[in-house]
């Protein structure tokens, strides 16, 4: 060792429990993202005209449809247009703007956002997971962030304790934050339907001859190709959304413009909320029930906290308030400019406002203005495609993050970008939500029906996220007590009104995302119940390391050459299906490892920290305990990838440990020795790594209730054998695996 490198005994020893075991903490990396204010200029803005593309096609297309949701009935009263206009106005205002661009987006999981982000954030600092699996060594990755609660803030210790308390808290938040997800994919199956039937239905201005059918037969064909182009990636597409976007704002914002000049420019009255009271006054019940088209204009909202990953708070908040707000505003009153003097018009509004679309241009107007429709239906087509890709997207990363978690079943995951890791296509969901999107659109024909059913998807999710956020706000942000129960009573209050106005309309399409929800619900908690319960199943049965040394003494069982790989969900002891292989097969592999594969409640893991290690008996034994963290936006690596990044890691690990164990010195002795058993671990890994994992077969045991053997035998057996197989997910390829077969009576 060279003088500069020299140091005390205790400082090498404090440097080098940081690798020690599974006791030991990981290796810290920086984190160089910019998730918050930081970064240069330059980027943000580039980040923010990108955020354009992939953020606000949802919400940038609603004016396609708000005013025929809104009065589908016909407009009774010129003012009405006033106080719905008001509405609108302050529901963009309060919901979007206030509510996530200058609130939520903080809330974010490392740069992370969206309800599993929340819940992910929530779990960190209060052990609400069911399955237990938390280890001290989690806190030591760089990405997780969290700070002890101080004696002086008893409050959020107190929090802290009554969650991780209450098995009622546990699943109550459990069960709001996948009912969050099924709206979620909810939105991406009725997302497609209202935007491309809503687009589509503007070529009737210039082919009055087609029927509302066969508008739908258009708009079913663009859907097949859009879910068709799922598997390639938005990364495929690239940024090129973004330019598009930014031209349906232009002209939305300039066909607003000269509707509010050419039309009724007072409608600039409605910034006034005096008229909201009066529509309220003047209309009772039927303004009521409007407020379940109104909320129509934040569709998409909740995409700006999901995708955030892919940008960062500054961005947003540029993005939003210089570009969508003015254009979809300036659109909304130019709308209702128009409305005021074509109220019969309103079934088709956004259409039939563009510049010469009416007859009643004079000449030289309609000669130059005539060509404009084209261009603004042929957008308008991309850009409801386009919001629809945004939000199918954000639906597959929110459902991957689930899955990552164990509350979805395993479904195949792929990652279509090498650059934006949230990236990802799930072949079976697509073709599902594809199914069910195609199945809306044929079924509901119009934009109205739809309207009432994505509505309660949307304000459902709002209102997740505010219950959410002030959890996080009492827990992670500690903030003082009046300024959570302002947020929640003021964003909480406003979505239960329109919440309650949606459900007025159940049964002209409302129930539909209830009924998806409730199936898709049903099968994650489902899911997410016998993996629990198998769990702790396994680690009531987990061999003691002690009888580790019992069971490798024994004459029948020989050390084999290679390097045996043995896959457990247990981050600790050694699982039953350890004794099974022994009693089945007689042999264990020269270098033996027990991995786990474990996803924290963090976005990523940096794959310095990936790996932990413990040795397990004795040190000739060559056997080891790894768990693989990662985290919920991690792809995992190719069979021969990760073996190889576990073995290299595994060998700096028995020199640390040596060098640990003898207080930060080397002697010479010590040296050879490593040397050998690294050597040893490269000798055995050329000879080849075999997989082994148990298959168990999960049956509810004698005396159960008929629910739970319902759930256990039939919906958790059925998706087990129907969905992916988990050494797919895993990416072991079958040729180098080896079942074990075991059966768990839970």
């Amino acid at each position: 060792m060279s003088s500069e490198d020299a140091e005390s005994p205790s400082a090498a020893a404090e440097r080098l429990k940081r690798h020690d075991s599974l006791y030991g903490d990981a290796e810290k990396v920086s984190n160089d993202k910019y998730h918050g204010s930081g970064g240069s200029w330059a980027r943000t803005l580039m980040l923010a005209f990108q955020s354009v593309g992939v953020v606000y096609g949802d919400i940038g297309t609603s004016p396609l449809y708000v005013y025929s949701s809104t009065f589908p009935g016909g407009i009774r009263h010129p003012d009405d247009l006033l106080g719905v206009l008001s509405l609108i106005l302050y529901t963009l205002i309060l919901i979007p703007m206030l509510k996530y661009v200058f609130v939520v987006l903080h809330a974010n999981d490392n740069g992370d956002g969206g309800t599993f982000a929340l819940y992910s954030l929530i779990s960190r600092y209060a052990k609400i997971r069911m399955i237990p699996d938390h280890q001290t060594e989690d806190a030591t990755v760089s990405s997780y962030r969290v700070e002890a609660p101080s004696s002086r803030l008893r409050r959020a210790q107190w929090l802290k304790e009554k969650l991780e308390a209450s098995n009622a808290a546990k699943i109550g938040l459990f069960t709001i934050t996948i009912l969050g997800t099924s709206m979620v994919m909810g939105d991406g199956t009725l997302t497609p339907a209202i935007s491309v039937l809503s687009a589509v239905s503007g070529i009737r201005e210039k082919a009055p001859n087609l029927t509302q059918l066969e508008v739908v037969w258009i708009s079913v064909a663009i859907l097949f190709v859009l879910f068709f182009v799922q598997r390639f990636g938005t990364d495929k597409v690239g940024y090129s959304f973004a330019p598009i976007i930014s031209v349906w704002f232009l002209l939305i914002a300039g066909t607003g413009m000269y509707n509010l000049v050419a039309h009724d420019i007072t409608v600039l009255r409605a910034f006034n909320p005096m008229y909201i009271v009066r529509y309220f006054s003047t209309n009772g019940k039927e303004a009521w029930v409007s407020l379940g088209g109104i909320i129509l204009c934040i569709t998409g909202a909740e995409a700006m906290f999901a995708d955030l990953g892919h940008f960062n708070i500054r961005a947003i908040q540029i993005s939003f308030t210089c570009i969508l707000f003015p254009s979809v505003a300036l659109c909304y009153m130019g709308q209702a400019a128009y409305l005021r003097k074509f109220p019969q018009n309103v079934a088709d509004t956004f259409f039939k406002s563009i510049p010469g679309s009416t007859a009643e241009c004079n000449g030289l107007f309609m000669l130059y203005s005539t060509p404009m429709f084209w261009p603004v239906f042929v957008v308008a087509i991309m850009a409801a495609i386009i919001a629809s890709q945004a939000m199918l997207s954000g639906a597959f990363a929110i459902l991957s993050k689930a899955l990552s978690l164990g509350c979805f079943p395993p479904v195949e995951v792929v990652h279509t970008s090498s650059k934006y890791e949230g990236q990802v296509y799930l072949p079976e969901v697509n073709f599902l939500i594809g199914a069910a999107s195609v199945a809306v659109t044929l079924a509901f024909r119009t934009t109205a029906n739809i309207g009432n059913a994505y509505g309660i998807c949307v304000v459902t999710v709002f209102s997740i996220t505010t219950h959410l956020m002030a959890v996080v706000m009492l827990l992670a942000w500690r903030t003082p007590l009046p300024a959570v129960a302002a947020f929640y009573a003021a964003f909480g209050l406003a979505e239960f009104l329109y919440l309650s106005s949606i459900l007025s309309k159940f049964a002209e399409g409302g129930y539909l995302p209830f009924c998806f929800s409730l199936v898709l619900m049903a099968l994650m908690a489902a899911w997410h119940y016998v993996h629990v319960l198998r769990y702790w199943h396994e680690l009531h049965r987990a061999v003691p390391a002690a009888e580790l040394a019992a069971v490798l003494a024994r004459r029948d069982v020989r050390r084999v050459p290679g390097v045996g790989l043995l896959y457990s969900e247990l981050v600790q002891g050694i699982p039953p299906v350890f004794h099974r292989l022994v009693e089945k097969i007689p042999s264990v592999h020269a270098v033996f490892v027990f991995v786990s594969v474990k996803r924290l409640p963090v976005p990523r893991v940096a794959p310095p920290e990936r790996f932990i290690f413990r040795r397990v008996g004795a040190g000739g034994e060559r056997v080891f305990r790894c768990v693989a963290r990662y985290g919920y936006t991690d792809p995992m690596e190719e069979h021969g990838a990760f073996a190889a990044g576990l073995l290299e890691r595994l060998k700096v690990f028995v020199q640390e440990e040596a060098a640990f164990a003898a207080g930060g010195g080397a002697s010479a002795a010590v040296a050879v020795a490593v040397e050998e058993e690294q050597r040893l671990i490269d000798a055995e890994a050329a000879r080849g790594v075999v997989y082994l994992m148990g298959e168990a077969t999960v049956t509810a045991k004698a005396g159960s209730s008929l629910v739970k053997r319902v759930v256990v035998n039939n919906v958790y057996g059925f998706l087990r054998k129907n969905l992916r197989e988990t050494h797919k997910a895993l990416s072991i390829p079958k040729d180098q695996l080896l079942r074990v077969g075991i059966t768990y009576e839970i």
